[in-house]
């Protein structure tokens, strides 16, 4: 089993989607615990003002990127190794959310959520692991959300990256301990950030993206392989998806008030509502 823990002195961290929500906070929360912390993200002008804004002992770096172009997270991985420094902790965060409803699917949300949440995960880790593996060390979080512990309203798309980050994870580990190099998964519960804001549910335990932040860097620092928080909401989840079916829904419908909801408007090519069909 791998216990390399990343600590200032062995290296720099990287933070993807970094230019808002959790990981901009997880940026701002390592630079004060002293790493030197590469950002990558579409956005610039965030990542800039984000460099502006931390102070010492750590500092940030600005690679801008997109984790949705592998070559381009090759170059990022290359920049980090040959420019800046040795690559210690990686943290892969970024991810979109696209709020899908059974009566009203269309192609487009899930390709940009898996080719965002999943594959863009996969650009950033296999550069980053093989890196590592050439010193024998490293430590790798990747965020994915309680939403992959089991289905939820909206979250058709969402939910099943989240879900296949999870087990992606899990079943990397047999063979990332081998090699020194530490894997883990973030699972959040809901987090005050531009993403939650689609959703069309209540959302109990709602935590800021600095509270995320804090809850992360604890985990990264301790022996676990999943970091949850917060835990008086994820382990409550955790429970319902081990419940037969003939329970979990109609709890989920309950908390969630779903079966009542009317059903959304259809969507035309572009976003605009189309009107309702009769039936």
């Amino acid at each position: 089993m791998s216990s390399f823990i990343a600590r200032p002195e062995h290296g720099l961290a990287w933070v993807t989607g970094a230019s808002s929500g959790i990981g901009r906070a997880l940026a701002l929360k390592l630079v004060a615990e002293g790493f030197g912390v590469v950002v990558t993200a579409r956005s610039h002008d965030k990542l800039v003002a984000l460099q502006r804004e931390a102070t010492a002992p750590g500092r940030i770096i600005v690679l801008d990127g997109d984790v949705t172009d592998p070559e381009d997270m090759e170059r990022v991985i290359a920049s980090i190794e040959y420019d800046h420094g040795t690559l210690a902790l990686v943290a892969l965060n970024a991810g979109v959310f696209k709020p899908v409803h059974g009566e009203d699917l269309h192609l487009e949300d899930f390709q940009e959520t898996f080719s965002v949440n999943l594959n863009g995960v996969v650009n950033c880790l296999l550069p980053a692991i093989r890196h590592m593996k050439v010193r024998g060390q490293g430590q790798i979080a990747i965020v994915s959300s309680v939403t992959g512990y089991g289905g939820l309203p909206t979250s058709g798309a969402y939910g099943a990256t989240k879900a296949a980050l999870i087990n992606m994870a899990e079943s990397l580990k047999f063979d990332l301990d081998k090699q020194g190099i530490r894997i883990q998964v973030v699972n959040p519960g809901f987090v005050d950030t531009p993403a939650t804001k689609e959703n069309a549910f209540p959302m109990p335990a709602l935590v800021s993206p600095e509270e995320a932040a804090g809850a992360i860097v604890a985990g990264l620092q301790g022996s676990g392989f999943e970091i949850t928080f917060p835990k008086r909401f994820t382990y409550v989840l955790k429970f319902i998806n081990i419940l037969p079916y003939w329970l979990y829904f109609p709890l989920v419908n309950a908390a969630t008030g779903w079966k009542k909801r009317p059903s959304v408007k259809a969507r035309l090519p572009g976003g605009k509502p189309e009107e309702p069909q009769a039936v």
